[in-house]
């Protein structure tokens, strides 16, 4: 009787565990799902400071090489911000 009982309650607990886990699941990929907008958003304001960066440099007659040496970065890191590449 007792080892029943201990079973039935360790299945309740999984089961409870395995309800929340599938929760939190669900309620991640609904947020993924939504953000699309938000990620959209991003990728233009990424491009928008990408271009506004590459106009201020041709303005200033700099080089994509002597904006990267002066901020420690490398000459391809400033390319990618420049053409909206750049994820971080």
């Amino acid at each position: 009787m007792k080892v029943t009982v201990f079973m039935i309650i360790v299945g309740i607990i999984f089961l409870c565990i395995f309800v929340g886990l599938l929760t939190l699941i669900v309620r991640a990929l609904l947020k993924y799902i939504h953000s699309k907008d938000v990620r959209q958003e991003k990728s233009v304001v990424r491009k928008s400071l990408g271009e506004a960066l590459k106009v201020h440099r041709t303005q200033c007659k700099m080089t994509q090489e002597f904006v990267a040496e002066t901020i420690g970065v490398s000459r391809q890191a400033v390319s990618k911000w420049e053409n909206g590449v750049s994820h971080s």
